[in-house]
Formats: C-alpha cells, structure tokens, sequence
C-alpha cells in the first residue's frame, strides 16, 4: 500500500472503542477487580529521610485476628531491581536501610484494610537514624552522607558527550550566551492511584496492574521472584493514565505477589492518593547551565550544558533520564560542536523516573535563550529556528539520520495560523502580553535490546471475523483503536468484526509497550505486517476459486473482489472455511524491529542510530500576566504536530490538546514542595493542576510528512507537543515581562519575585 492510495479507514476519524466503557463506568480497572477468597494488603512505610533497619517485630502484627500474612525485605531473593545490569540497586523491599520518606519496609495481608491497617500498628521496627542530604547539589559534595556506598559523591549517573572542538568554536562565535535555569520535580498527578492485584495459584502468578509495558513487567518479576518467565502472567487491565510514570515495575508488585505466594490467595494492594505521590514514581528537578554560542546570522557553532538531575533514593531509569532532555534537543536542531554532561544524584526523595515531558528546565532554558539570542541579533524567533532546524537526511551530532521530518512545515503552519509576524510586531516587550513559540523533536523507538520490537499474529475465526493478538498497551492514547484500525484496513473488513486481546504476556509475543513513543511505529508496524501476511494467504485461496491473478485481487466490505470488474467476487468467509478444510487456517504473523544502532548504550556508547524515526511539533502560546499577582492567562494555543501520517486525526488531536493542558498550562501550576524529605502536597488539593477554567482555546494542526518506515506513513503522535508547549508559554512569558524567567514553573509567586527584582534592577541603573 503506496502513499498515493485512497486508505478507506485508515487516516479516517473514528471513535476510539474504548469510549462508552470508560464514559458509563462500565470499564474495569485494577481496583474494580474482585477474585474469592481475596486478602486485601497495606504498606508499613518508613518515617525517616535516611536511616538503618535495626530489628522487625512483626508477632503482634501475625496474631491480629484476620492477618494472614506479613512480609518484609527477608522475604525476597534479595534482587534488586534496575533497568540496566549496573544500575540494579533497588531492592523494593529493603533489608539493611531506608533512603526516603515514605518507603515501603513492611506489608501485612488481611482479610480486609481496616484490619490490615490495624496490623501495621503492631508492627515495631527499629532504625538508627543517618544523615540526610535533599539537594542534589549539596548530594554531590565530597563529604556529603552518602545514600549508596558504591556511588562515590551520589552520582548515580554521568553522561558525557563530546563531539567537535567546543572551545574553538567559542571563540569563533559572535555571540556566546550562558544561562541557569531550574525546574521544580512534578507528579504525574493521573486520576487513578497505583494498585495490584496479584493472584497465586497451582504455581502460577497472575498480576494484574496499571503498566506501560506487560512484558517488560513479567520479566522484571520473574527475576526479582526467581519463577520461571512462563509462570509470570501480566494480565489486560484498563488504565488510568501513565504519563511516564507506569514504565517501570513497583514496590507494590513485588510487595503483593509475596503475600499472595506466602498465602496462596488473591491479593489486592492500593494505593491511597497519597501514597500514590509518595512512593510510586515522581518526576525529576532538573538544574540547566546553557551556554550558546552563534554566528552573526544567528547559525548555532556550540553548546555546553551541564546539567543535573535529582534522582531520589535509587536508580530507575536514570542513564535514560539523564539522556533524553539532550537527545530530543539535538534531533531538533543542528549542532556542529557540543559538549554535554548530564549528571544524575541520588537524594533522599522519592524515586524519579521517566516523563511524557520530561526535562522542563532543559528544554523551556535552550528555547527562552534562543529567543534571548535571536533579539540581540535583531532576528525573528521564527527565522532562527528555521535556519538552525534538522532537515530529512541530515544526521544529529551523534549520527542518528533523520528519514523524514515536518520540523519546518510545523514552525511555518503554526507561526501562520497564530498569525505570528502581527501579533509579534503589534505587542510591545514588557507590556504584560506576549507570544512566544517553541518546537522541538521525539525519538520513536530507541534501543531495548531485542525487546526494542513487537511481535503480533492474527487468525481468522470459521464465521470470516477477526482475532489480533498484541503486546500493544493502551495508557488512553487510543492505541488499542489504533491496532483494529490499521487491520481493518489491511484485512478488508469493518472494524467491529475484529477482537483485539492485547497487553496480556501469556497469550501476546513480546512487544516493547507504551514506551519509547513506540506504540504506533513499532507495534503498529507489526499489526500491519500480521495482517498482510494473513491477507496474502486469503488472496492465494481466492486466486484458485476465482481464477483471476492474486494481484488483481482486493480485499473489501468483507468480499474478495477482482479489481477489473468488482461484480467477481467471493466472501472472505467463505475463503477462510475453505482453508480449515484444506487444514490450513487463515493465521497471519508479523513482527517489526526497528533500524537502530544496537551497539549504541546510553552512558559508554552515545553515538550511532538512537531511534527508527523522529517526529516533530511546534507551539505557539499568547499570553498576559497581571503584574500586580503574578498570574499567567493563557487564552490561546496553536500546536503543529508531524505525526507522519494520521491513522486516527481524531485521536491525534486529542493527543496535541491533551500535551497542551498538562505541559503547557500545567507549567504555570504544576510543582512538588517538600521540607526534610517530607512531600508537602501529595494530594490533588495541594498539588495544583490545570482544570476546565484554566484550558485556553486551542488550535490543533497535523502535519504530514509520511514516514517512510512507519505503518501507513505513521509515526509518534502528540509527545512532542507535550515537550513544546511548555517551551512556548516561556519565551512568551519573556516577551511579557522584558525579563526570562529561570525558575519553572511560572507560578504567580515566581512571576511577582522577579518582576520585582527587574523592577529594582531597573531604578538602580
């Protein structure tokens, strides 16, 4: 199927099929499920920052009449857990000591919470308190108490890349610019708190819980519990948000399966709202030294960042972490010389991991100095961008080739329908108001070893409808319509004769999840390939009954039909009942891996292809600030996304709108508080997000650039937007106030501090 075919569902809106479950109640999530003889458990958490396990006394606890079962660290392997071999340093259920507030020491299963809860205040456990360190900074000096002892000064990460003559091309430039920016770690703040249901039996483990990637999940806990991969089985649930936050596995995993073996029962484990904040994943503090250096025409020579990211107690995903903030910048723009170093440090918070806008200070920091540079060179926001911006078959500084790109159609399209050079020219700098524009790109697919690909297979059932079979997992993105649709447009047949039974490991081939902004290019390159395989063996069938060539054959409206003349036909069910006579039934394969450099590795290697294609977006937010408050309005936002080829527009607007309210208008609410450790706003009434009253109006545009390697051209769709939005409520909040703002987010307090020290600055020259 050729860029110039009419597609007859694919690149069509269609309601997701997900939509009446979810809007009538009737969807079912982790805590909805109910199994016989359920326990239901609760988590002793630690009260202190930094300290070592002493003793466990859990008898009293074990006596509670309705206790059936209690766990600490003792009960393990002891295998920690990490993304990556060296960074393995989690044991989920701690033995030797606590490095934040919040973690879980001790779990009871009862027969239900209240009694559970009961338990855990009969359970006395002993520490001997340490010093504690909670600024990454502070972290990272010598002498300062350190959380691991085999990562000297908490540098739990350094990535460094280096490639050109940084310092030559200083000193070449005609401008070099250096700035800090800082951003506050944020929540994922998804509507559903964290719970898992985890169900032991006959030596089979059944879990059920909110995930990004099942298989990943499986195997995670086939390693930490010591069972066989096969008798772990990560089963479909519906999901209420991720955001990032659902990558990895949890405590409560682990936590949950331990009780349920221990009692050979179900187990139910959920998390309260705080909880949830606490002791599920959180969102990383960055800190950002930008320095810039450009030619007169505003041409980029070099960068050098240092940057540092708080990491919390352990590992997570740090070597990603620490990387992709640099990566979606440089597949965005071209630079000739850099030098990057990005450090992670643990402190005793909360564990960090993975976001869908993840490095806020980074990215907003390189575009609000941009901007910076661009007035001092007299130039257009626009322009600069323009001339710096990657194009197709050029490569990033670390030799990823970018195959196809709507970086430069999305800066024009969504500069034109913000109506950019009046609006620009008609706003004076400092006024109150401004307008400002951010892009930026998104790799899809980077390197997970050989679960970087996605393995599906289709059968065609005796009455001519459909079974798929896929790992893809469906966060609310709208993945699981994507995967019907693109088979009903391989396969010829409507979308509701096709069953979709995804996200489960035991009847699913591997697939990499909702990760790496892989769902749609990696999975969905699967499906088609599954489907087409399926397709060919109807057309081989239907050749022989029809006697006309396969390849004058199409498949139609559930019909075989000759393309020459379309009253030639024949039922697709009657071709599948023929071929169970001939013992052949119609069953499709189809797996996709995509074209990255496997040697490549975050910290030892970061150089060669880092992803199967990148995709694009650009923003452009209006806003005003009352001056006397320090308030942001945002009453309008324009976003371009090049999402390669849409298979759904609907659902990739949803997806633009979507990354608009969390990032765009999230970045003027949206930050944690803490004090010693402690999280000050682990709720949803403390911690402030963007609702109904604060959405501006918002103008959605999809940009085709047809990707050469993605399933009917497709590719990643909306998270650039999410990486933009925030960029551009930034250097429009610049052009507002005269003055760039270097601590996200914006909030009233941070806007009024530094619209007062302008102020002063001001009268003292």
């Amino acid at each position: 199927m050729e860029q110039c075919e009419e597609y007859k569902i694919v690149g069509k809106s269609v309601p997701r099929r997900d939509s009446i479950s979810k809007v009538t109640g009737q969807a079912i999530y982790t805590n909805d499920i109910k199994l016989p003889r359920m326990l239901y458990a609760k988590v002793l958490r630690s009260p202190l920052p930094h300290a070592k396990i002493l003793n466990i006394d859990v008898s009293r606890a074990l006596r509670l009449p309705g206790v059936k079962a209690v766990v600490t660290g003792f009960d393990t392997k002891g295998v920690k857990w990490g993304v990556f071999k060296y960074t393995q340093d989690h044991p989920l259920l701690p033995r030797d000591k606590v490095r934040y507030v919040g973690e879980d020491v001790v779990a009871v299963a009862a027969i239900d919470e209240e009694t559970a809860m009961e338990a855990l205040e009969l359970i006395k456990v002993d520490y001997e308190p340490l010093q504690a360190v909670f600024d990454p900074i502070e972290a990272m000096q010598e002498g300062a108490p350190l959380i691991h002892d085999e990562f000297p000064r908490n540098i739990n990460i350094h990535v460094h890349i280096e490639v050109g003559n940084v310092e030559e091309a200083f000193k070449e430039s005609y401008l070099v610019m250096e700035n800090t920016f800082r951003a506050a770690g944020e929540a994922y703040a998804m509507m559903e708190p964290y719970a898992v249901v985890a169900h032991y039996h006959e030596g089979f483990l059944d879990i059920w819980c909110p995930n990004a990637g099942p298989h990943v999940r499986a195997k995670a806990l086939s390693n930490l519990l010591g069972l066989p991969l096969n008798r772990v089985r990560v089963r479909h649930v519906n999901i209420g948000g991720a955001f990032g936050g659902r990558s990895e596995v949890q405590p409560a995993d682990l936590i949950a399966a331990l009780l349920s073996i221990k009692t050979e029962r179900p187990v139910k484990l959920s998390l309260t709202r705080e909880e949830n904040a606490m002791c599920s994943r959180q969102v990383h503090d960055v800190i950002a030294t930008i320095k810039t250096g450009v030619k007169k025409d505003g041409t980029i020579l070099a960068k050098e960042f240092k940057v540092i990211y708080d990491g919390g107690a352990y590992s997570s995903t740090g070597p990603i972490a620490t990387s992709v903030p640099y990566y979606v910048y440089e597949e965005t723009y071209r630079i000739p010389n850099v030098r990057y170093d990005g450090y992670r440090v643990f402190t005793n918070k909360g564990i960090r991991g993975m976001y869908g806008c993840h490095g806020r200070a980074f990215l907003v920091g390189n575009e609000i100095q941009l901007d910076m540079i661009a007035e001092a060179l007299g130039m257009d926001p626009v322009e600069i961008r323009l001339r710096n911006g990657l194009k197709v078959g050029e490569e990033t500084i670390t030799k990823s080739k970018i195959i196809s790109s709507g970086l430069h159609e999305a800066l024009k399209k969504v500069s034109e329908k913000a109506n950019w050079q009046e609006k620009r020219s008609s706003i004076i700098k400092g006024s109150g108001k401004g307008i400002g524009i951010g892009c930026i790109g998104m790799m899809c697919g980077f390197p997970m070893g050989f679960r970087s690909g996605s393995s599906c297979y289709v059968k065609f059932n005796d009455d001519g409808q459909v079974t798929l079979m896929t790992g893809i997992v469906d966060n609310g993105q709208g993945n699981e319509s994507l995967a019907i649709q693109i088979a009903s447009e391989v396969l010829g047949i409507p979308m509701e004769d096709i069953n979709l039974v995804n996200a489960d490991t035991e009847v699913t081939n591997l697939d990499q999840g909702a990760y790496s902004q892989a769902a749609t290019f990696v999975s969905g390159n699967a499906i088609k390939r599954a489907c087409e395989d399926a397709r060919s063996q109807i057309l081989a069938i239907a050749s022989d009954k029809l006697g006309v060539p396969a390849e004058e054959l199409d498949l139609r409206n559930r019909m075989v039909v000759w393309k020459k003349d379309p009253s030639k036909n024949i039922p697709i069910q009657w071709i599948v009942r023929e071929a169970f006579f001939m013992g052949k039934p119609i069953v499709g394969f189809g797996s996709y891996m995509p074209k990255i450099d496997f040697e490549r590795e975050w910290v030892k290697r970061p150089h060669g292809q880092l992803a199967g294609t990148f995709s694009y977006g650009a923003c452009v937010a209006e806003l005003e600030v009352d001056e006397e408050t320090g308030k942001i309005y945002i009453p309008r936002f324009y976003a371009a996304h090049d999402c390669g080829y849409p298979i759904n527009p609907m659902a990739v607007e949803g997806q633009i709108e979507g990354s608009i309210v969390q990032a765009g208008v999230g970045v003027i609410f949206e930050k944690n508080l803490w004090h010693k450790g402690f999280l000050l706003n682990p709720d949803l009434l403390e911690y402030k997000v963007p609702l109904a009253c604060d959405i501006p109006d918002m103008e959605p545009i999809i940009v085709n650039s047809y990707d050469p390697e993605g399933p009917f051209g497709a590719k990643e769709g909306g998270l650039t937007i999410r990486m933009s939005a925030y960029s551009a409520v930034g250097t429009a909040l610049y052009q507002a106030l005269g003055i760039p703002i270097t601590e996200l987010p914006f909030t009233p307090d941070v806007v009024w501090k530094a619209l007062r020290k302008g102020k002063k600055e001001e009268a003292e020259k």
